[in-house]
């Protein structure tokens, strides 16, 4: 399960999920991109987690000073490379998100939006403690998953990417309360504001919880 988005999901059949994406989830998309953008000043070093064939970071390149992606997928990357060869100030690297090759207070603001935390099925504790490893004192890590209001629409847009075979057959037995399964193994879960708190806890650090747009819970915590 945790190499499905670099053997099944990666590069123009990741892409392609985002293509057929419905109106409701294209404004979700959206609004989690331009809270994003929000966080980020010109003179910022930002590190996207999961950034796949680069949608995201085609937008950060805009407001940042510099851009690091980093994903487990070589395809994605190769395609992020391919579309995004003309930008400078872009670093891509295949590396684990839980264990960054940077050295510590690297970055200015670190990012893994977009229900990432749980797509890339590593201790979600960890991931945190990594990022703010490599994030400057004063610094900003973000965090999003699915808001409970977006249910029904992130539901319709799982039908649609099932339905095009680019992952397995909803299991609709064992589908509910936040966790979408399907027949080929594939999840995605949910991380809810209570799940946030308890883990931001347990690593003795404080943190902000914002609703974005309806669709997404953001996780915002100052280094």
């Amino acid at each position: 399960m945790s190499q499905y988005y670099s053997d099944s999901l990666s590069a123009e059949r990741l892409r392609r999920c985002y293509e057929i994406a419905p109106p409701r989830v294209v404004r979700y998309l959206e609004a989690e991109i331009e809270h994003v953008l929000t966080k980020i000043k010109p003179s910022d070093t930002v590190l996207e987690l999961g950034c796949g064939y680069g949608r995201v970071i085609g937008r950060l390149l805009g407001k940042a000073r510099k851009v690091v992606g980093i994903d487990t997928s070589k395809a994605s990357l190769d395609q992020a490379k391919k579309d995004l060869r003309h930008h400078s100030k872009l670093d891509l690297a295949q590396m684990n998100a839980v264990k960054l090759g940077f050295t510590g207070g690297y970055f200015d603001v670190v990012i893994c939006v977009q229900n990432g935390m749980s797509a890339f099925k590593v201790d979600q504790e960890n991931l945190i403690l990594e990022s703010l490893r490599v994030t400057r004192d004063g610094g900003t890590c973000l965090f999003s998953s699915y808001s409970d209001r977006f249910w029904e629409h992130r539901l319709e847009w799982f039908h649609l990417q099932a339905s095009e075979g680019l992952i397995g057959e909803i299991d609709l037995g064992k589908t509910g309360n936040g966790c979408i399964v399907c027949k080929d193994g594939f999840q995605a879960t949910t991380l809810r504001r209570e799940d946030f708190y308890k883990m931001v806890s347990r690593i003795g650090v404080n943190a902000t919880l914002a609703e974005v747009d309806e669709s997404s819970i953001f996780c915002e915590i100052r280094v």
